[in-house]
């Protein structure tokens, strides 16, 4: 079996106590934190902010870089290896309404529930990360 590797960068979005999710479009069960691929000449950063945009509607600023989360999938007869570097972020201004069709649902979840909600235990524990450096001021 063949295999890839895939980069994407995302943001943890950071609002009062809470912190921005998304259901990817058609999964509506899967709680998740925004994130994508770059686009050619764009800085890791960059389309951190760029995805946070996308597929939540609204515009931020990043504060200082979290970590790396790093795992397996299949993607037809690949298996990939996928390496998503996330970034805390402040909320800046826009409307989780304003999401792009890759996303079902955007929505502002309190940072604690995120310890739990979030699907998957990498983005559980970035959230882990973002919780010791939030001091309830952002």
């Amino acid at each position: 079996m063949s295999i890839e590797r895939e980069r994407s960068y995302g943001g943890v979005v950071v609002r009062d106590a809470e912190v921005l999710v998304i259901a990817p479009a058609g999964r509506l069960e899967v709680t998740t934190l925004p994130k994508g691929g770059a686009n050619p000449g764009e800085s890791e950063q960059q389309t951190a902010l760029r995805e946070v945009r996308e597929e939540t509607g609204v515009t931020a600023r990043v504060l200082e870089r979290l970590g790396v989360v790093e795992y397996w999938y299949r993607r037809g007869g690949l298996r990939v290896f996928k390496t998503v570097g996330y970034y805390l972020c402040d909320y800046v201004s826009g409307d989780t309404a304003d999401h792009d069709d890759e996303v079902d649902e955007a929505r502002w979840l309190p940072l604690e529930a995120a310890r739990t909600e979030l699907s998957y235990p990498g983005e559980r524990l970035i959230i882990e990360r973002a919780l010791s450096k939030h001091h309830g001021d952002r």
